[in-house]
């Protein structure tokens, strides 16, 4: 199953923004659904692991493309995916406790996640770079050395 391509853009929270130099405002930034296209739920991506306490921090956002998720619009309630964050919600979620069998890889979302494990979580775009690079020698392979002499 391919990867959901929503996106959401994250404006600096108002905090960061007073406390930047005059002139240089933070920019916001964008993070990408990380579940299975056509998941029904709200949009999530993994911000950063909090091992301490077993489970990671997660954004989460419309559905719809909705800031809010309540399916009136907003920015990216156009249908695109593309919502403004300003609706996003940070939340420390538990690590889904599945292990592929084939790999005994752990999956990389949170608990009670609406779509596939990762591992059958496939990213558009990393599949398009891996078609061009399996058709290219490996640079870092050993070159045979130079004949010797003319």
């Amino acid at each position: 199953m391919n990867q959901c391509t929503a996106v959401a853009l994250l404006p600096p929270p108002d905090h960061v923004v007073r406390l930047a130099a005059p002139g240089n405002p933070p920019q916001a930034g964008y993070v990408l659904c990380e579940l299975g296209e056509d998941h029904g739920d709200d949009h999530a991506s993994l911000l950063w692991e909090d091992d301490a306490n077993g489970e990671a921090v997660w954004v989460r956002w419309g559905a719809d493309g909705s800031e809010d998720g309540d399916g009136t619009g907003g920015e990216g309630g156009d249908g695109t995916g593309i919502g403004g964050g300003r609706g996003a919600r940070l939340m420390g979620l538990a690590w889904c406790p599945a292990v592929d069998a084939r790999s005994e890889d752990a999956c990389g979302l949170f608990a009670g996640h609406p779509s596939l494990h990762d591992w059958d979580v496939v990213d558009p775009t990393m599949e398009a770079v891996d078609a061009v690079v399996r058709g290219r020698p490996d640079p870092a392979a050993p070159r045979p050395d130079p004949p010797d002499g003319p």
